[in-house]
Order: C-alpha cells, then structure tokens, then sequence
C-alpha cells in the first residue's frame, strides 16, 4: 500500500485531502483465535521480549527465535479472517483504497486472506528475509527449518530472520504511518483505532493534534488512550463494533 505525502505543508493554509485511515491491533485478530500479546493470557506472559523479539539479542537467541516464529506461522494456517475484517474490506471497497488508508500491527495475513490490502507496519510472518542479501521471500505457513533452510540467494543461515520488526530495530514502514496522519488535519477525515492499546505505537501523540473525526474500539480502556481524544468510543468485540463503525462512517463521510 503506497501512501502519498499529504498536499500541504506544515507552515501552508493548504488543507489536505480527506481520507478515512484505520490503525488496527492486535485485538482485531484476537476473534480469529490468534493470542494477543499483552492480554491476561498474552504471549508475552509466556516469553521473553528480550528472547524472542529484541534486535540486539536475536543472533543470539537465533533457534529460540525462529521456534517461536515457526509455531506462530503454523498455527496462523488454522484461523480465519473475522466479522471485523470483512467490515474493513466493505468500507475499502465503498470508498475506494485511494480514501481508505488501511495501516496495521498484525503481522498475521488475515487481511490479505479476506482480499483486502493493508500496510503492516510490523512485518509480515509468513515472510523470511535475509540481513546478508537483503533478499526476501514467502515462506508460507511452514516452518523455517534452522538444520535444512537457507537463503534462497545467498544460502545463508544465520543473517536468515523472521521479516518482523523486532523491538529495537528499524520500523520504515512508519514513516507511512505518519504521512498518513497528516491527512488528520482535515477535520472531514475519519480515524479509526481498533484493536491496540496504544503502548507500542504512540497513538496518543498522533491524535492530540488531530481536526477530525476520531473512533475507538477495545475491549478495555487503556491508560495510553485517554477518552478525551475520542469522539466515539466502543469497548466491545471488534466484530461487533465494526458493523457499527461502518454505519458511523456512512453518515459522517457525506455529512
């Protein structure tokens, strides 16, 4: 998903495009089956970030890693895109993906499977990539296997990586993130965040500045999501917040 720079400048009195941007976590997949990371039964109360997700450790940690990568992977093979999913593909299609900014945490690929595009700002697990060649490839939903596999460019092993952003290490696909919350500066957007506490992408500061129309929806508060920077607010399953969310998105797009 390609992102335009909005049509302004910060010292200019142009006022960018309106688009509707939705910025989703990893609650949205949580209806699938997929475990979210911070919940009660999260998969960090089981593992180590420092182990399996540090970009300072994981050459280190190498086979840890991608054991915990590849039973990810397997497991992702098993689920389905939910009701939430197939929402945001109808308000793609309704409005066309050039008004709709479809950006996410989820390194899942339930949204290509329920044929919508998104920008995955975190990586994509059923990818592999190289730090030797930066050659990239599909993997699928099967294991790397660290006594076989190699790069299929350079054959090697150990600069061989999940393509997933590890703490510490570089996010580029951030910089889409922020290009498309410049176009928040119109006060007709829509933003819709669905999904994420807020504790990893620093929602909060992007949305203190913002003109428009801002939607939330988790199961909880958040100490990271203060209230006061929402219009609407559903603390309910993604899948039923949704269909409410493209109703709200309905009556404020042409108002």
């Amino acid at each position: 998903m390609y992102i335009p720079r909005a049509n302004f400048t910060g010292d200019s009195k142009r006022i960018p495009e309106k688009k509707i941007i939705i910025f989703s976590g990893a609650g949205l997949d949580a209806p699938s089956g997929i475990q979210t990371f911070r919940g009660t039964d999260g998969l960090w109360n089981n593992h180590k970030i420092e182990d399996i997700c540090d970009e300072r450790t994981w050459k280190k940690n190498f086979q840890k890693v991608h054991n915990f990568y590849n039973e990810r992977r397997v497991q992702l093979k098993d689920v389905k895109p939910n009701e939430a999913h197939y929402a945001i593909k109808r308000i793609v299609e309704k409005y066309g993906a050039a008004n709709v900014y479809n950006i996410t945490q989820n390194v899942s690929d339930l949204f290509e499977r329920a044929r919508v595009e998104a920008l995955h700002i975190h990586g994509e697990l059923t990818k592999m990539e190289c730090e030797a060649c930066g050659n990239q490839w599909d993997i699928e939903y099967r294991e790397f296997n660290t006594k076989k596999d190699r790069c299929p460019k350079c054959d090697s092993l150990k600069a061989v990586r999940p393509k997933i952003v590890f703490f510490g290490g570089p996010a580029p696909m951030y910089s889409y993130l922020r290009r498309a919350m410049d176009y928040t500066m119109n006060s007709e957007s829509i933003v819709v965040i669905v999904g994420t506490m807020g504790n990893v992408v620093d929602v909060k500061s992007m949305l203190l500045e913002t003109s428009c129309t801002c939607i939330l929806n988790n199961m909880n508060e958040s100490v990271d999501l203060p209230e006061k920077l929402f219009d609407k607010i559903y603390y309910e399953s993604c899948e039923t917040a949704m269909k409410k969310i493209e109703k709200d998105i309905d009556e404020l797009w042409d108002k």
